[in-house]
């Protein structure tokens, strides 16, 4: 599972012109799953992400998690997280999960992450042309990815 994680002002996603989710100051969370992902991979990384601390405290340091800024997150599933670009130039997204394992894997994220942050997620709908739009704030961009779990 790979998450690109982007803190955020102000985030949204629209479909066909409507707005399926949008939140204030927050992260924006691209999530990709790939076929070898569990319900471990899933559990550690909404840890990672509801813990991260890079919200600017007093000092102006990188202390402050998102439930101490009273933070949303908007949660967008991408594939193309997983796209190999080794060979020629149109990438290969063999390694994405396809949509019968994927989705219940996106949808136990959302409703994972609610628990741990106490609010509900934003999101865009799986599989559908999103449009997203976001003021990244700082500019502020981490990549986590679970199979860097077991490395010390």
């Amino acid at each position: 599972m790979r998450a690109v994680l982007q803190r955020v002002t102000e985030a949204a996603c629209r479909v066909d012109g409507d707005i399926t989710g949008q939140i204030g100051v927050g992260f924006l969370v691209l999530l990709g799953i790939e076929d070898a992902d569990t319900e471990d991979d899933l559990a550690w990384l909404a840890q990672k992400i509801t813990g991260m601390r890079v919200f600017g405290d007093e000092n102006g340091l990188m202390n402050k998690a998102l439930a101490d800024v009273n933070g949303n997150i908007l949660l967008i599933s991408q594939f193309t997280l997983f796209a190999q670009t080794k060979k020629g130039n149109r990438p290969s997204f063999i390694k994405a999960a396809r949509p019968d394992k994927a989705i219940p894997l996106y949808e136990k994220m959302i409703s994972t992450l609610e628990k741990l942050t106490g609010k509900s997620i934003a999101t865009g709908i799986f599989g559908a042309d999103m449009k997203i739009s976001l003021l990244n704030d700082g500019p502020v961009t981490i990549i986590m990815d679970t199979k860097d779990k077991d490395n010390h």
